[in-house]
């Protein structure tokens, strides 16, 4: 399954978000789609001032900076019970 985290080139929080997301990528066996916001101008307007923004194909819900290991852990294990 895929996951997706909405970001952009430079962005510090974006490298967080990466650091504290692979353990448990790896834990619920998802796939990380990057998806550069820079390249798509509705993209930049839906996910500008809020990025890191981790989404799925599966659910409308998104999970938006700052978010912790425990949300991270919560929101991936309600995407792999859908």
């Amino acid at each position: 399954m895929r996951v997706y985290l909405y970001s952009t080139a430079g962005c510090h929080l974006c490298d967080l978000a990466k650091a504290i997301l692979w353990p448990l990528l790896v834990k619920h066996q998802f796939r990380l789609v990057e998806v550069e916001i820079a390249d798509d101008d509705d993209l930049i307007a839906r996910y500008g001032i809020r990025i890191p923004v981790l989404g799925s194909p599966l659910s409308e819900r998104e999970l938006n900076w700052p978010f912790t290991v425990n949300d991270i852990d919560l929101f991936l294990g309600e995407l792999a019970s859908i």
